[in-house]
Protein backbone atom coordinates (compact mmCIF):
# COMPACT_ATOMS: atom_id res chain seq x y z
CA UNK A 1 0.00 0.00 0.00
CA UNK A 2 3.15 2.38 0.61
CA UNK A 3 3.77 2.39 -3.34
CA UNK A 4 -0.20 3.54 -3.77
CA UNK A 5 0.40 6.06 -1.21
CA UNK A 6 3.68 7.67 -2.96
CA UNK A 7 2.06 7.39 -6.41
CA UNK A 8 -1.08 9.93 -4.65
CA UNK A 9 1.54 12.13 -3.25
CA UNK A 10 3.96 12.50 -6.29
CA UNK A 11 0.91 12.36 -8.83
CA UNK A 12 -1.91 14.44 -6.77
CA UNK A 13 0.59 16.96 -4.55
CA UNK A 14 -1.42 14.85 -1.55
CA UNK A 15 0.29 14.62 2.08
CA UNK A 16 0.92 11.30 3.81
CA UNK A 17 -2.48 11.65 6.04
CA UNK A 18 -4.33 12.78 2.63
CA UNK A 19 -2.74 10.20 0.61
CA UNK A 20 -4.10 7.37 3.45
CA UNK A 21 -7.51 8.58 3.89
CA UNK A 22 -8.07 8.47 0.19
CA UNK A 23 -7.02 5.24 -0.31
CA UNK A 24 -9.25 4.03 3.21
CA UNK A 25 -11.99 5.92 1.20
CA UNK A 26 -11.73 4.37 -1.65
CA UNK A 27 -11.13 1.32 -0.19
CA UNK A 28 -14.66 1.14 1.54
CA UNK A 29 -15.97 2.54 -1.75
CA UNK A 30 -14.94 -0.88 -2.92
CA UNK A 31 -16.24 -3.16 -0.49
CA UNK A 32 -19.29 -1.98 -1.08
CA UNK A 33 -19.52 -2.88 -4.60
CA UNK A 34 -18.08 -5.94 -4.43
CA UNK A 35 -19.91 -9.11 -3.28
CA UNK A 36 -19.32 -10.13 0.24
CA UNK A 37 -17.15 -13.38 -1.34
CA UNK A 38 -14.70 -10.69 -2.77
CA UNK A 39 -13.77 -8.99 0.67
CA UNK A 40 -10.65 -11.06 1.51
CA UNK A 41 -9.24 -10.04 -1.77
CA UNK A 42 -10.18 -6.43 -1.67
CA UNK A 43 -8.35 -6.22 1.88
CA UNK A 44 -5.49 -8.07 0.94
CA UNK A 45 -4.93 -6.35 -2.04
CA UNK A 46 -5.17 -3.07 0.23
CA UNK A 47 -3.28 -4.58 2.64
CA UNK A 48 -0.26 -2.96 4.24
CA UNK A 49 1.86 -6.51 4.53
CA UNK A 50 3.54 -6.90 0.64
CA UNK A 51 2.86 -10.56 0.92
CA UNK A 52 -0.86 -10.59 1.96
CA UNK A 53 -2.56 -11.57 -1.41
CA UNK A 54 0.36 -12.53 -3.70
CA UNK A 55 -0.62 -15.15 -4.88
CA UNK A 56 -4.26 -14.05 -5.91
CA UNK A 57 -5.97 -15.98 -3.37
CA UNK A 58 -6.46 -14.70 0.58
Amino acid sequence: MQELIDQLKTGAGLSEEQAAKSIEIIKSFIMSKVPPMFSAAVEGFFADNQDAGSDGMP
